[in-house]
């Protein structure tokens, strides 16, 4: 996939943050490639797997969960623990790959096992369709959210560098088919332990039964379930989009990072759907002067963090939600075969009952990018003490 940001139009600014993955979901592994990380970012492969450990997480995930290995190789951009500057290389090895050698090899050749029944929900026959395939397995490959794992990569490398500004992002899973938690608690960043610890990496425990119980059902009657997850990153500072340009808007970018998510289908920034039935006079965040820190701050958070595209320096918020995924464990849904034309049904790949747990980690993998792209847009720097130099004055700036 393209680097952070919305698609840039003749002559705008590009990506700072820029980051490439290649692979297939059952390929000889996925790579990833990450350009812009600032010198001397303290970085170790234990911090990458911890996040690709996380996102196998969740009630409710397939076999291949199981089966599948993320081997890391870190390539190039880091030596003795700290990044060089340089594009930053990752390798995540397929270790069922033996399973597949002759039916994905790159070698000129033909399937003997070609899939033509299109699966209803996914991009297969859409895919065929635009880039002229005779069969499924060339579109399915790419469009898997294995894809995801190379995100994770590169976001846990974000991750990092957000850190190192005292930012960051945790997630939890707030609905699962017709479950709704009823909290209103939302973690802070010292309560993800505790939400991982969670079935459902939810944060609220009678909701969390509940979910279990929903997941049950639905995997009783082969079925799949989608959910909502939302996303809080905290110590964002005021500043980071602009209002200037469209494709500089914070929120924008994130929604559009949030939408390339496989299966996600509707974003929400703060109150968004809520507020929108609500009287101006209820709806905004009123703006107070805390003389103690110095600072502005607002009674509420209603905007989720941003406004005008620009962050004002309460949490960032948002909404995520999945539908549920297309593959089931009882393939029932019709669909046509492309070579007979005929009516069947789609076919059936190794599948979750529901992946929103997983989803929520992929979230905060899109939320640290795009925060640390345009992080490293407002202060810039090649090395992370310049950085952090630009930081510190920005927010001394704002005292």
């Amino acid at each position: 996939m393209p680097g952070v940001g919305a698609p840039q139009p003749p002559g705008s600014i590009a990506a700072v943050l820029r980051y490439l993955t290649a692979g297939e979901s059952h390929g000889q592994g996925l790579v990833i490639v990450v350009e812009g990380l600032p010198a001397g970012l303290p970085l170790v492969a234990e911090q990458v797997e911890s996040e690709l450990a996380r996102r196998r997480l969740g009630y409710g995930r397939g076999p291949r969960m199981r089966f599948e290995e993320d081997r890391l190789t870190l390539i190039g951009g880091i030596r003795h623990g700290r990044t060089l500057g340089s594009p930053v290389a990752l390798e995540v090895a397929n270790s069922e790959w033996p399973k597949w050698t002759e039916e994905m090899s790159p070698a000129p050749g033909r399937t003997d096992k070609p899939l033509t029944a299109p699966r209803p929900g996914h991009a297969d026959l859409a895919g065929m369709q635009k880039y002229g395939f005779d069969e499924v397995r060339n579109v399915l490959e790419r469009a898997s959210a294995r894809e995801t794992v190379a995100r994770t990569a590169a976001g846990a490398l974000a991750k990092a560098f957000l850190a190192e500004l005292g930012i960051s992002v945790v997630s939890h899973v707030v609905q699962i088919g017709p479950i709704v938690s009823k909290s209103a608690a939302r973690p802070a960043p010292e309560d993800l332990p505790r939400v991982d610890a969670s079935q459902v990496r939810c944060f609220d425990p009678e909701a969390e039964e509940a979910m279990v119980a929903e997941i049950k059902a639905a995997a009783k009657a082969g079925d799949s379930l989608g959910g909502v997850a939302e996303v809080v990153a905290y110590g964002v500072p005021v500043g980071l989009g602009s209002h200037v340009h469209w494709d500089r808007k914070l929120d924008g970018l994130l929604a559009q990072a949030y939408m390339s998510i496989q299966a996600v289908k509707a974003v929400e920034i703060g109150d968004g759907w809520e507020g929108a039935g609500r009287r101006g006079s209820e709806a905004h965040d009123a703006i107070f002067w805390d003389a103690e820190a110095g600072a502005y701050r607002r009674e509420t958070n209603r905007c989720g963090g941003i406004e005008g595209g620009i962050s004002i320096g309460e949490p960032i918020v948002a909404r995520l939600a999945m539908k549920p995924l297309a593959t089931l464990n009882r393939p029932v849904i019709k669909t046509v075969d492309v070579v007979t034309k005929e009516e069947t049904v789609s076919f059936k790949e190794r599948t979750d009952v529901t992946a929103v747990p997983a989803m929520a980690v992929v979230a905060e993998t899109m939320t640290a990018l795009v925060l640390a792209g345009e992080a490293l847009r407002k202060f810039g720097g090649d090395s992370m003490p310049e950085v952090l130099r630009n930081h510190r004055a920005y927010l001394d700036s704002l005292r």
